[in-house]
């Protein structure tokens, strides 16, 4: 039963002083207190609730602060319970006395996530939030640019098993306990990395923890007990989905030709502020173009009025295209050469190198020079401009390829293309204009924003099994990111 009057307050104690004392003015965590009214956490969660089954539940709100703070330290359930013993800006954030000792048992945090969370729309809700907050201290513009592209996030479990994650995590854990004690590697357990079979790394991980535990000793190593729970976090999220041996809802996408991951994409929207407007968390293998459309009816949604899209060439299709220009939109989108340059003939011979941006034979020998020509509108009316690359004669002549390649005597080797979408043809124009230019210049600006997700907040590994957990870890990550960065813009704006 959700009690709406169990809201967290900080009531005025005889130590409450101490936080005006220990918590500073431009403490992240005070100002993010300062500036979010977390009541729409209500709304969103009370369809999980009984109105009538049950003991009254714990805040809402408390709990939803404890995700937060766990996206942020990247700690366990269990040692972030434990830390909120002796960490201020912790309690100060959560609206707890400083004298306080007593709190939840981690479970409830577990049992929040993936109950009272599940079928809400938090990404949305959050971003939309955030978004509000920006626009209303002025550090973003209404009508604005959107710069698009995606990001991936291996899963928990790897793709064969999640054996190697918790030999990993078993691991971490010795080497901790090596660093203060090394007469413990005589105690340890064998190790069973060799066996292929998860019953027997999961036996193997839980000796390791029998052993520290039975020795005793190490409740006061920090490092030692947050690795030690960190392993047992993954032995139980393993033990949950044991029969399956990994994350059923991951799955396989490539970063390129030759790299591939398992795991999941977020598919971002982001102002040239750098702030966040619009997600969606996808498993690998989706397209980010795809993912275009809704990106933006999202930022429209949240407040924003969208008059470009940036994007690199995964965004240029032409339903993208035409979507653009039916809404009144820029597109910045290279053409997929796939797309500009698919449609000539004998493509099997010749192979498009993208970092010269000219043609090569099959002999390897690559094009001299390049040439437009042709008209948009010929005598009858058809596109027929062509694009042709000019081979070295002297090297064709000579060529174990040149039959049915090269004419014999021929002062002149092409090889000609031809973009037979008029939307493609007015698109490629557009990406010779100074405007287009300029504006795809602001593209960096996204993979600067993946790399601060995936350096600052651990958002490169997916930290629980499942679709939910990562949309749960997605919303959080993403509203710590977008509150840090409105933070410093207000601070920029008023000079403080």
């Amino acid at each position: 039963m959700l009690d709406k009057g169990r809201q967290t307050s900080l009531e005025v104690g005889m130590y409450s002083g101490l936080y005006d004392i220990l918590i500073e003015k431009d403490n992240f965590w005070r100002q993010i207190n300062e500036t979010v009214d977390f009541s729409f956490i209500y709304a969103e969660v009370k369809q999980n609730y009984s109105e009538t089954a049950g003991r009254p539940a714990e805040c809402p709100i408390l709990l939803f602060k404890l995700i937060l703070l766990k996206t942020s330290y990247k700690l366990s359930d269990r040692d972030l319970i434990a830390r909120l013993r002796t960490d201020m800006q912790m309690k100060y954030f959560l609206e707890y006395e400083p004298e306080e000792t007593e709190f939840m048992a981690p479970s409830l945090l577990s049992k929040f996530r993936h109950l009272r969370l599940k079928n809400t729309n938090l990404l949305d809700l959050l971003l939309t939030k955030t978004v509000e907050i920006a626009l209303d201290k002025g550090v973003i513009e209404v009508e604005n640019k959107l710069i698009q592209d995606s990001t991936h996030s291996n899963a928990m479990f790897q793709h064969v098993s999640p054996r190697e994650e918790i030999i990993k995590r078993a691991k971490e854990v010795r080497k901790a306990v090596y660093a203060v004690a090394p007469q413990m590697k005589e105690k340890m357990p064998k190790k069973k990395e060799h066996t292929g079979i998860l019953e027997d790394t999961l036996h193997y991980a839980n000796e390791v923890i029998k052993v520290i535990e039975t020795e005793g000793g190490f409740d006061n190593c920090t490092a030692v007990m947050e690795r030690m729970n960190y392993l047992k976090e993954g032995i139980e999220e393993t033990e949950g989905a044991f029969e399956f041996s990994k994350d059923q809802e991951a799955k396989v996408g490539h970063k390129t030709a030759d790299t591939a991951f398992f795991g999941y994409k977020t598919h971002l929207a982001l102002t040239p502020e750098r702030i966040v407007t619009a997600a969606t968390i996808t498993s690998g293998e989706k397209p980010d173009g795809k993912e275009m459309k809704t990106l933006v009816e999202k930022s429209q949604h949240a407040g924003i009025e969208v008059k470009a899209i940036i994007g690199d060439g995964a965004y240029s299709e032409t339903d993208n295209l035409n979507y653009a220009k039916a809404n009144g939109m820029k597109l910045v989108s290279k053409l997929s050469k796939s797309v500009t340059h698919g449609n000539g003939k004998n493509k099997d011979k010749f192979a498009y190198n993208k970092d010269a941006e000219m043609y090569v034979c099959l002999a390897g020998h690559m094009a001299i020079k390049k040439r437009k020509s042709g008209s948009k509108c010929d005598k009858k009316g058809v596109d027929s401009r062509v694009e042709a690359y000019f081979f070295d004669v002297e090297k064709c002549k000579r060529c174990p390829f040149c039959e049915g390649c090269y004419t014999d005597g021929a002062k002149t080797k092409t090889f000609s293309v031809k973009i037979k979408s008029d939307t493609h043809i007015a698109h490629m124009d557009y990406m010779e204009t100074e405007e287009f230019k300029e504006l795809y210049k602001e593209r960096y600006k996204i993979e600067a924003k993946n790399a601060e997700l995936k350096g600052r907040y651990n958002y490169g590994t997916a930290q629980s099994c499942g679709l939910l957990g990562m949309t749960i870890q997605g919303a959080s990550t993403l509203f710590l990111a977008n509150m840090k960065r409105i933070i410093k813009l207000e601070k920029e704006n008023t000079g403080k």
